[in-house]
């Protein structure tokens, strides 16, 4: 069985810590009438999804290989990676799946109708128990999202801090929208900005949740097998997230040719990162 020092533990729980209250960044919109940053969005979004997906098959599937040679070489080694990868994939699939698209925070028509639904609050003042719902709901279902998200955070910082970074920011970046989802519906329902970046920054914390229970049932049970199947679960989960969420995203914005560029420099800068780190 691996071990692991107290601080490559702790550095882990932090890096989770610090994607998961990201969140609270998206909740600050709020506090901004008519906040608009499209662009910065987009791009944003396309840098994260960039990152992930270089750092998923360049750096994590090469390391779940090197991992599992030390007790299943060749093909054999080749198939475990690659049904983890997908398997990865289909845990956050199936989470989507069960999860209605009304209060998916995959489906990017609350984001979009934030504009709308400010409008419709003003117009008619009774929809305020329904936004409210509605942020409460979309703060539950996102803390069901970034669970696997915080779980695969640790398990990439717990390898291999200098590589988890990276993927920490992207997710950071990505859970900024997921803030703003939440912390709009909740303002405009009870016009208290501590509340809207309360429901916000408690969604969030669903990251770290899922690096402890890592802590507590994988750590016990580590080896070099286990090591190798979770890096490419985590790639697999990478993956389907910026496929399913965060370059839609960024098309959602309406500014492709910058959401393409960032997914450019994302992979750039992770590219760039790999060889000096």
């Amino acid at each position: 069985m691996t071990t692991f020092s107290t601080e490559a533990i702790l550095t882990a729980l932090l890096l989770t810590f610090l994607a998961g209250i990201s969140t609270g960044l998206g909740s600050l919109v709020a506090l901004i009438p008519r906040a608009s940053g499209n662009k910065f969005i987009a791009g944003a979004l396309g840098l994260s999804a960039g990152v992930m997906i270089y750092v998923s098959f360049l750096d994590l599937i090469p390391m779940a290989l090197e991992s599992i040679a030390e007790t299943n070489p060749g093909r054999t080694g080749n198939l475990w990676v690659t049904l983890a990868f997908f398997g990865g994939i289909a845990l956050i699939a199936l989470i989507d799946f069960f999860i209605p698209d009304a209060e998916n925070p995959h489906e990017l028509h609350q984001i979009n109708a934030l504009a709308e639904m400010e409008r419709d609050h003003a117009a008619h003042p009774r929809n305020r128990q329904h936004m409210k719902r509605m942020g409460i709901m979309l703060a539950l279902t996102i803390g069901i999202h970034n669970f696997p998200e915080g779980m695969a955070t640790f398990i990439a910082a717990l390898d291999s801090p200098d590589v988890a970074i990276p993927i920490v920011i992207a997710i950071a970046i990505h859970n900024i929208p997921e803030g703003i989802s939440v912390s709009i519906p909740v303002y405009e329902a009870t016009g208290s900005h501590k509340k809207a970046i309360w429901f916000s920054v408690l969604s969030g914390l669903a990251e770290p949740a899922g690096a402890i229970i890592g802590f507590l049932f994988l750590l016990p049970l580590w080896t070099p097998m286990v090591n190798s199947l979770l890096l490419a679960a985590v790639a697999g989960v990478m993956v389907y997230i910026s496929i399913d969420e965060l370059l839609p995203s960024a098309e959602r914005y309406g500014h492709h040719h910058i959401a393409i560029t960032g997914v450019i420099a994302g992979m750039a800068v992770m590219a760039a990162s790999l060889i000096v780190l």
